[in-house]
């Protein structure tokens, strides 16, 4: 790769809880690196990386991608010491609200996902995410980007889990027409749900635009639940569009819901109308 070339990993935030466990890491590679009596210069053109990445992750100012580490721990002989943290580096490299997003889908037993602007995230295929991505203002950096893509396409592990969770998305009939990317990229796109919905825990429906008098107008609606009984959502209605975990408020959301799968197609009419967004391309 070369100089310059800055694929090692991604910047800390500022303020990121994850920041002290990085520049652990940081130290822990530097360590090594002078244990084994190598120069920053020979380990990047061991690893295939500019000398100033490699100054950057053992400062800490740089989050090292898994793959990195485990390169770096058969190069330096660590004896598994740089391996052991690969877990953690593979966490730290999503944003903080990822991360947060992402520990609670691994949690739920049942989701309910209601879009009306685009295609729910666990539902997207990667050059869609960095399409849609790139259409946000202000404008991520090439980092940045892949940075979220990277967590999104990570996101859609909670289908593998065991047990599944029970899912249920609802996704406005717009979401399905709107050529994000290009037609290749959408046609992709509605391949893809078509399969996802094949899933036994997946159960997808189409909000027809025709359906105007519905209480998903206010915009998006996410509940999920847990084992417990307890359980979290989020509204752009209502609630500042801050996740609540109140009964009552959880309830609000149950009802909106509830109405909003009552009058969308039903998953089997949703998979012809897809089928036919998709003939229509």
């Amino acid at each position: 790769m070369g100089d310059g070339v800055d694929e090692a990993g991604w910047d800390v935030e500022p303020g990121d809880e994850i920041e002290p466990v990085v520049q652990a890491v940081g130290r822990l590679l530097k360590v090594c690196r002078e244990a084994a009596g190598m120069s920053v210069a020979d380990l990047a053109e061991a690893l295939g990386y500019g000398e100033d990445m490699i100054r950057k992750i053992e400062r800490g100012a740089r989050i090292p991608r898994p793959e990195l580490l485990d390169r770096a721990d058969r190069i330096l002989k660590a004896q598994g010491h740089l391996r052991a943290f690969m877990e953690d580096m593979r966490k730290a490299r999503y944003p903080k609200k990822v991360r947060e997003l992402a520990e609670l889908e691994g949690r739920a037993v049942e989701m309910l996902l209601y879009s009306h602007h685009n295609i729910h995230g666990l539902l997207q295929t990667e050059e869609y995410a960095r399409a849609l991505l790139r259409t946000w203002r202000p404008a991520y950096s090439p980092d940045q980007l892949e940075r979220m893509v990277a967590a999104r396409v990570a996101r859609k592990s909670v289908f593998e889990r065991s047990p599944a969770p029970e899912f249920s998305f609802v996704q406005e009939e717009v979401t399905l027409r709107r050529p994000v990317g290009d037609t290749m990229v959408l046609r992709r796109q509605l391949e893809h749900m078509l399969e996802v919905a094949q899933l036994p825990s997946v159960e997808l429906q189409v909000m027809p635009t025709a359906r105007a008098n519905h209480p998903g107008t206010a915009g998006l609606i996410e509940v999920l639940k847990f084992v417990d009984g307890t359980g979290v959502g989020r509204t752009d209605g209502d609630f500042s569009g801050r996740p609540v975990s109140s009964p009552r408020q959880l309830r609000v959301l149950d009802l909106r819901y509830g109405i909003i799968r009552a009058q969308a197609l039903t998953p089997e009419e949703s998979l012809v109308f897809i089928e036919q967004a998709l003939g229509e391309l």
